[in-house]
Protein backbone atom coordinates (compact mmCIF):
# COMPACT_ATOMS: atom_id res chain seq x y z
CA UNK A 1 0.00 0.00 0.00
CA UNK A 2 1.23 3.49 -0.87
CA UNK A 3 2.82 5.32 2.08
CA UNK A 4 0.61 8.37 1.58
CA UNK A 5 -2.50 6.18 1.64
CA UNK A 6 -1.26 4.55 4.86
CA UNK A 7 -0.85 8.00 6.43
CA UNK A 8 -4.34 9.01 5.41
CA UNK A 9 -5.67 5.70 6.73
CA UNK A 10 -4.15 6.49 10.10
CA UNK A 11 -5.67 9.96 10.02
CA UNK A 12 -9.08 8.49 9.18
CA UNK A 13 -8.94 6.17 12.19
CA UNK A 14 -7.96 9.10 14.42
CA UNK A 15 -10.98 11.05 13.17
CA UNK A 16 -13.30 8.19 14.11
CA UNK A 17 -11.63 7.76 17.49
CA UNK A 18 -12.34 11.42 18.23
CA UNK A 19 -16.03 10.92 17.40
CA UNK A 20 -16.62 7.85 19.56
CA UNK A 21 -19.99 6.87 18.08
CA UNK A 22 -21.34 7.41 14.57
CA UNK A 23 -24.28 6.88 12.25
CA UNK A 24 -23.06 6.11 8.73
CA UNK A 25 -25.13 7.06 5.67
CA UNK A 26 -24.60 3.83 3.78
CA UNK A 27 -25.32 3.44 0.06
CA UNK A 28 -23.20 0.36 -0.58
CA UNK A 29 -20.83 2.24 -2.89
CA UNK A 30 -17.04 2.15 -2.67
CA UNK A 31 -16.82 5.28 -0.48
CA UNK A 32 -19.49 4.53 2.11
CA UNK A 33 -18.39 0.88 2.35
CA UNK A 34 -14.84 1.89 3.24
CA UNK A 35 -16.20 4.48 5.66
CA UNK A 36 -18.36 1.88 7.38
CA UNK A 37 -15.58 -0.71 7.55
CA UNK A 38 -13.05 1.66 9.13
CA UNK A 39 -15.68 2.98 11.57
CA UNK A 40 -16.54 -0.56 12.60
CA UNK A 41 -12.90 -1.61 13.03
CA UNK A 42 -12.05 1.55 14.96
CA UNK A 43 -15.11 1.98 17.19
CA UNK A 44 -16.58 -1.52 17.46
CA UNK A 45 -19.99 -2.82 16.42
CA UNK A 46 -22.01 -1.23 19.23
CA UNK A 47 -20.82 2.29 18.37
CA UNK A 48 -21.66 2.17 14.66
CA UNK A 49 -25.05 2.18 12.94
CA UNK A 50 -25.41 2.00 9.16
CA UNK A 51 -28.55 3.49 7.64
CA UNK A 52 -29.76 3.09 4.06
CA UNK A 53 -32.70 4.87 2.45
CA UNK A 54 -35.13 2.86 0.32
CA UNK A 55 -35.92 5.13 -2.62
CA UNK A 56 -37.36 4.99 -6.15
CA UNK A 57 -34.14 6.73 -7.22
CA UNK A 58 -32.10 3.60 -6.52
CA UNK A 59 -32.63 0.31 -8.40
CA UNK A 60 -33.21 -3.01 -6.69
CA UNK A 61 -29.73 -4.26 -7.63
CA UNK A 62 -28.19 -1.57 -5.41
CA UNK A 63 -30.31 -2.60 -2.42
CA UNK A 64 -29.35 -6.23 -2.98
CA UNK A 65 -25.71 -5.18 -2.88
CA UNK A 66 -26.26 -3.26 0.35
CA UNK A 67 -27.86 -6.27 2.06
CA UNK A 68 -25.02 -8.54 0.99
CA UNK A 69 -22.38 -6.13 2.30
CA UNK A 70 -24.17 -5.70 5.61
CA UNK A 71 -24.31 -9.47 6.01
CA UNK A 72 -20.60 -9.71 5.24
CA UNK A 73 -19.61 -6.95 7.67
CA UNK A 74 -22.02 -8.02 10.39
CA UNK A 75 -22.87 -4.45 11.34
CA UNK A 76 -26.05 -2.95 12.81
CA UNK A 77 -28.19 -1.67 9.95
CA UNK A 78 -31.49 0.11 9.48
CA UNK A 79 -33.54 0.81 6.37
CA UNK A 80 -35.66 3.95 6.14
CA UNK A 81 -38.28 4.85 3.54
CA UNK A 82 -37.65 7.81 1.28
CA UNK A 83 -39.60 9.15 -1.70
CA UNK A 84 -37.85 12.17 -3.14
CA UNK A 85 -40.65 12.76 -5.65
CA UNK A 86 -42.78 13.96 -2.72
CA UNK A 87 -40.29 16.69 -1.82
CA UNK A 88 -41.64 20.06 -3.03
CA UNK A 89 -39.61 21.27 -6.00
CA UNK A 90 -37.57 18.10 -6.49
CA UNK A 91 -39.45 16.56 -9.41
CA UNK A 92 -39.18 19.83 -11.38
CA UNK A 93 -35.48 18.97 -11.58
CA UNK A 94 -33.76 22.33 -11.03
CA UNK A 95 -29.97 22.49 -11.15
CA UNK A 96 -29.88 22.43 -7.32
CA UNK A 97 -32.11 19.33 -7.17
CA UNK A 98 -29.62 17.46 -4.99
CA UNK A 99 -29.91 20.11 -2.29
CA UNK A 100 -33.58 19.26 -1.73
CA UNK A 101 -32.81 15.55 -1.63
CA UNK A 102 -29.84 15.73 0.73
CA UNK A 103 -31.60 18.17 3.06
CA UNK A 104 -34.54 15.80 3.52
CA UNK A 105 -32.40 12.68 3.87
CA UNK A 106 -29.87 14.05 6.32
CA UNK A 107 -32.51 15.78 8.43
CA UNK A 108 -34.00 12.31 8.95
CA UNK A 109 -30.59 10.83 9.74
CA UNK A 110 -29.84 13.59 12.25
CA UNK A 111 -33.16 12.88 14.00
CA UNK A 112 -32.43 9.16 14.00
CA UNK A 113 -28.95 9.76 15.41
CA UNK A 114 -30.49 11.72 18.29
CA UNK A 115 -32.83 8.81 19.03
CA UNK A 116 -29.80 6.51 19.09
CA UNK A 117 -27.80 8.90 21.33
CA UNK A 118 -25.24 9.12 18.54
CA UNK A 119 -23.40 12.47 18.31
CA UNK A 120 -22.23 12.27 14.68
CA UNK A 121 -23.70 11.49 11.28
CA UNK A 122 -21.05 10.76 8.63
CA UNK A 123 -21.12 10.38 4.85
CA UNK A 124 -18.67 9.32 2.16
CA UNK A 125 -17.65 12.41 0.15
CA UNK A 126 -14.02 12.61 -0.99
CA UNK A 127 -11.83 15.41 -2.34
CA UNK A 128 -12.93 14.52 -5.87
CA UNK A 129 -16.50 15.51 -5.10
CA UNK A 130 -15.45 19.16 -5.01
CA UNK A 131 -14.56 18.96 -8.71
CA UNK A 132 -18.16 18.57 -9.87
CA UNK A 133 -21.48 20.36 -9.41
CA UNK A 134 -22.58 19.11 -5.96
CA UNK A 135 -25.36 21.29 -4.50
CA UNK A 136 -26.02 18.59 -1.91
CA UNK A 137 -22.78 19.61 -0.21
CA UNK A 138 -24.51 22.76 1.03
CA UNK A 139 -27.16 20.69 2.83
CA UNK A 140 -24.45 18.51 4.38
CA UNK A 141 -22.64 21.59 5.68
CA UNK A 142 -25.81 23.23 6.97
CA UNK A 143 -26.74 20.15 9.00
CA UNK A 144 -23.27 19.57 10.42
CA UNK A 145 -22.76 16.20 8.72
CA UNK A 146 -19.16 15.00 8.84
CA UNK A 147 -17.22 13.73 5.81
CA UNK A 148 -14.29 11.78 7.32
CA UNK A 149 -12.79 10.64 3.99
CA UNK A 150 -12.63 14.21 2.82
CA UNK A 151 -11.27 15.37 6.18
CA UNK A 152 -8.51 12.76 5.87
CA UNK A 153 -7.82 14.09 2.32
CA UNK A 154 -8.74 10.92 0.44
CA UNK A 155 -9.22 10.96 -3.32
CA UNK A 156 -11.44 8.42 -5.06
CA UNK A 157 -8.46 6.44 -6.34
CA UNK A 158 -6.99 6.31 -2.83
CA UNK A 159 -10.31 5.06 -1.48
CA UNK A 160 -10.17 2.24 -4.02
CA UNK A 161 -6.55 1.43 -3.15
CA UNK A 162 -7.25 1.23 0.58
CA UNK A 163 -10.46 -0.75 -0.03
CA UNK A 164 -8.48 -3.28 -2.03
CA UNK A 165 -5.85 -3.49 0.69
CA UNK A 166 -8.58 -4.18 3.27
CA UNK A 167 -10.13 -6.87 1.09
CA UNK A 168 -13.42 -5.06 0.50
CA UNK A 169 -15.38 -6.42 -2.48
CA UNK A 170 -16.40 -2.90 -3.52
CA UNK A 171 -12.85 -1.71 -4.27
CA UNK A 172 -13.45 -1.87 -8.03
CA UNK A 173 -17.23 -1.32 -8.02
CA UNK A 174 -18.25 1.14 -10.77
CA UNK A 175 -19.37 4.55 -9.56
CA UNK A 176 -23.12 5.04 -9.27
CA UNK A 177 -25.33 8.09 -8.93
CA UNK A 178 -29.07 8.14 -8.26
CA UNK A 179 -31.39 7.70 -11.24
CA UNK A 180 -32.51 11.34 -11.04
CA UNK A 181 -29.11 12.25 -12.50
CA UNK A 182 -30.20 10.67 -15.80
CA UNK A 183 -32.68 13.49 -16.50
CA UNK A 184 -31.59 16.79 -18.08
CA UNK A 185 -32.15 19.74 -15.76
CA UNK A 186 -35.61 21.20 -16.19
CA UNK A 187 -37.20 17.96 -17.43
CA UNK A 188 -39.65 16.61 -14.87
CA UNK A 189 -38.61 13.48 -13.00
CA UNK A 190 -41.47 10.98 -12.97
CA UNK A 191 -42.02 7.47 -11.67
CA UNK A 192 -42.47 6.26 -15.25
CA UNK A 193 -39.21 7.87 -16.37
CA UNK A 194 -37.35 6.35 -13.42
CA UNK A 195 -38.79 2.95 -14.29
CA UNK A 196 -37.63 3.25 -17.90
CA UNK A 197 -34.11 4.29 -16.91
CA UNK A 198 -33.82 1.59 -14.27
CA UNK A 199 -34.99 -1.19 -16.58
CA UNK A 200 -32.76 -0.02 -19.44
CA UNK A 201 -29.65 0.10 -17.24
CA UNK A 202 -30.44 -3.25 -15.64
CA UNK A 203 -30.64 -4.77 -19.11
CA UNK A 204 -27.30 -3.32 -20.21
CA UNK A 205 -25.57 -4.37 -17.00
CA UNK A 206 -27.05 -7.82 -17.53
CA UNK A 207 -25.31 -7.94 -20.90
CA UNK A 208 -22.00 -7.53 -19.12
CA UNK A 209 -21.24 -3.84 -19.68
CA UNK A 210 -19.15 -2.63 -16.74
CA UNK A 211 -20.18 1.03 -16.59
CA UNK A 212 -23.54 2.25 -17.85
CA UNK A 213 -25.68 5.37 -17.88
CA UNK A 214 -28.93 5.75 -19.79
CA UNK A 215 -29.71 9.46 -20.04
CA UNK A 216 -33.44 10.07 -20.35
CA UNK A 217 -34.90 12.59 -22.81
CA UNK A 218 -38.56 11.61 -22.86
CA UNK A 219 -38.82 9.02 -25.63
CA UNK A 220 -35.08 9.21 -26.45
CA UNK A 221 -32.38 7.26 -24.60
CA UNK A 222 -28.73 8.37 -24.76
CA UNK A 223 -26.52 5.45 -23.75
CA UNK A 224 -23.14 6.08 -22.13
CA UNK A 225 -20.73 3.16 -21.82
CA UNK A 226 -16.95 2.90 -21.65
CA UNK A 227 -15.27 3.74 -24.94
CA UNK A 228 -13.50 0.38 -25.05
CA UNK A 229 -16.90 -1.37 -24.90
CA UNK A 230 -18.49 0.54 -27.80
CA UNK A 231 -17.33 -1.84 -30.51
CA UNK A 232 -19.01 -4.72 -28.69
CA UNK A 233 -22.30 -2.84 -28.44
CA UNK A 234 -22.21 -2.03 -32.14
CA UNK A 235 -21.99 -5.71 -33.05
CA UNK A 236 -24.99 -6.25 -35.30
CA UNK A 237 -26.91 -8.80 -33.28
CA UNK A 238 -26.23 -7.21 -29.89
CA UNK A 239 -27.07 -3.72 -31.14
CA UNK A 240 -30.37 -4.98 -32.51
CA UNK A 241 -31.09 -6.73 -29.21
CA UNK A 242 -30.48 -3.50 -27.23
CA UNK A 243 -32.60 -1.43 -29.60
CA UNK A 244 -35.46 -3.91 -29.44
CA UNK A 245 -35.40 -4.15 -25.64
CA UNK A 246 -35.25 -0.40 -25.02
CA UNK A 247 -38.09 0.19 -27.45
CA UNK A 248 -40.06 -2.39 -25.50
CA UNK A 249 -39.43 -0.36 -22.34
CA UNK A 250 -40.92 2.75 -23.97
CA UNK A 251 -38.14 4.56 -25.82
CA UNK A 252 -38.69 5.45 -29.48
CA UNK A 253 -35.12 6.54 -30.22
CA UNK A 254 -31.93 4.91 -28.91
CA UNK A 255 -28.58 6.69 -29.31
CA UNK A 256 -24.98 5.96 -28.30
CA UNK A 257 -22.94 8.85 -26.88
CA UNK A 258 -19.64 8.79 -28.78
CA UNK A 259 -17.81 10.50 -25.91
CA UNK A 260 -18.49 7.46 -23.78
CA UNK A 261 -19.27 7.23 -20.10
CA UNK A 262 -18.39 10.18 -17.91
CA UNK A 263 -19.71 10.85 -14.45
CA UNK A 264 -21.89 13.94 -14.20
CA UNK A 265 -22.30 14.50 -17.94
CA UNK A 266 -25.63 16.25 -17.32
CA UNK A 267 -23.67 19.01 -15.55
CA UNK A 268 -21.75 19.90 -18.70
CA UNK A 269 -24.50 22.30 -19.76
CA UNK A 270 -23.98 24.28 -16.54
CA UNK A 271 -20.54 25.44 -17.68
Amino acid sequence: MDKLVEEKFGRLKEIFESMGKVLVAFSGGVDSTLLLKVAQDTLGDKNVLAVTALSPLYPERELAGVKKLIQTLGIRHRLIQSNELEIPGFSKNPSNRCYYCKSKLFEELVDLAKEEATPFVVEGSTLDDDKDHRPGRMAIQELGIRSPLKEALFTKNEVRELSKGLGLPTWDKPSFACLASRFPYGEEITEEGLRMVGEAEDFLFGLGFKQVRVRHYGDLARIEILQEEMARLMNGSLREKVVSHLKGIGYHYITLDLQGFRSGSMNEVLG
